[in-house]
């Protein structure tokens, strides 16, 4: 039950080493979440918690323990801090809770989204700010549901069925402004259109999208998906990458059949989602997080390795580092 941060990229005199926290969950430990700023870590874990700590340098503090869940804690996301600091967290047990710390160190429950699904929850991620409070759950009863806030203070449920097998994981496009373009820098979204992919048993990706203005549902994307390469197993996880090239979407997934595919989109081409095999590990991978500047892939794999991937010019990815495993290390 550790947590290993990921050393960041510091300048080669003072690299810090990495943190390794032992969070005393009292079972597995399912996910880790550094908030907005890299201050705060949120752990998730099989013994129906989750635990807050304050990172500062190479220290850290437990902070909180936050309780509710009946089942496994799987998945959590932080949304942006233009909402405070909030914590969205699924679980085995059907259900999506959300926590907001005001004061600090005083965490208070907001919304409790009990029944939302009919069987585990397994993945949740709050959307880009500029669409408002909004977090999206996937689950194993095969639907994906989006938790709005209203002004009054009320959460609106949305839902689509993706497929009847379950969804593993969601992830959120990010933000681009409509057509009409905002130059005065203003988040005004009422021209733009929200996507997320979902990561399914059925072993494919989807896409779904919604226009931001009042009325709009959410509808399956019909871009049509490349066939050169395809996961044949359950899709564990999905990551939609920072926007870098303008009019082109990168997305990888990653599958039980040990592949990670990145799937390539450009607005002035076919418009197809062309995939391209980033490797195979030989063990199923589980989970998949862009860099914040999108050049970066880090991929977590059954082999107990968490590798970092980037694109060379030629746009085929190649491993430039590999986290060690300072944690485990003289563990078996």
């Amino acid at each position: 039950a550790e947590v290993q941060q990921a050393p960041a990229a510091a300048s080669a005199a003072a690299a810090p080493g990495p943190i390794v926290i032992d969070t005393q969950h009292d079972d597995m430990v399912h996910d880790s979440q550094l908030d907005y700023y890299g201050t705060k870590l949120a752990t998730a874990s099989s013994d129906r918690t989750v635990k807050i700590y304050d990172v500062s340098g190479n220290t850290y503090a437990h902070t909180a323990t936050l309780q509710g869940h009946e089942g496994p804690v799987w998945e959590l996301s932080w949304s942006h801090p233009k909402f405070g600091v909030v914590l969205a967290s699924c679980s085995f047990d059907g259900s999506v809770l959300i926590h907001r710390e005001s004061p600090p160190g005083s965490w208070t429950l907001i919304h409790a989204a009990r029944g939302l699904h009919d069987s585990s929850v397994n993945g949740v991620a709050f959307a880009p700010h500029e669409y408002g409070l909004l977090c999206a759950a996937a689950s194993s009863d095969g639907r994906v549901s989006f938790l709005s806030h209203n002004e009054d203070d009320t959460w609106t449920v949305e839902c689509v069925t993706d497929n009847a097998l379950g969804v593993n994981a969601v992830s959120w496009a990010p933000y681009v402004a409509g057509s009409s373009g905002d130059a005065d820098g203003s988040s005004d979204s009422s021209s733009s259109t929200m996507r997320v992919m979902t990561a399914g048993c059925d072993n494919r990706i989807r896409f779904w999208t919604k226009k931001s203005s009042s009325g709009a549902e959410w509808e399956e994307d019909a871009t049509p998906l490349g066939q050169a390469v395809a996961h044949s197993d359950w899709v564990r996880d999905v990551a939609w990458a920072p926007p870098i090239v303008p009019g082109v979407d990168i997305v990888a997934s990653c599958s039980e059949d040990g592949t990670v595919i990145v799937w390539t989109r450009k607005e002035d081409g076919s418009k197809v989602w062309e995939p391209s095999l980033l490797n195979n590990f030989g063990e199923p991978v589980w989970r998949l997080s862009w860099s914040v500047t999108g050049s970066i892939l880090a991929v977590s794999s059954g082999d107990s390795n968490v590798t970092l991937w980037k694109a060379g010019l030629d746009g085929k990815y190649k491993q430039v580092s590999q986290v060690d495993d300072v944690a485990g290390a003289g563990q078996q």
